[in-house]
């Protein structure tokens, strides 16, 4: 029986690997610039804002008077809002990096790996 090898578009072995390191170099790099950056989600059409980072840390909670007075006497309203807002943001953070990785590693084509090589 005749083994199979994928055509790698002309690539020998040492190219791959070259280019795998230099996608996990650019990987890593994404990663930390990911890790730095803020996103913010809001609720309450804007009554109520969080920022977390791309660690999904949260660094600010942003509540207007508007909002204490939208729910005053109703606690869980407020509190719902604030938990929309954090899962916003944490929405949006996850939605970058997916879409950011994406990029870096699409064109390539590895067997049980849609994109590489």
């Amino acid at each position: 029986m005749k083994v199979r090898i994928p055509n790698n578009n002309g690539m020998n072995q040492q190219q791959m690997l070259k280019k795998v390191q230099e996608m996990q170099e650019n990987m890593a790099a994404l990663q930390a610039d990911l890790d730095e950056r803020e996103y913010t989600g809001t609720a309450g059409g804007g009554m109520v804002s969080v920022t977390v980072n791309g660690k999904h840390e949260v660094l600010s909670v942003k509540i207007k008077p508007e909002a204490l007075e939208e729910c005053e006497g109703d606690p869980e309203m407020l509190e719902d809002f604030i938990t929309l807002a954090v899962n916003d943001a944490i929405t949006t953070a996850v939605k970058t990096s997916e879409t950011e990785m994406g990029e870096i590693t699409s064109g390539l084509n590895i067997p049980g790996m849609p994109g590489l090589f």
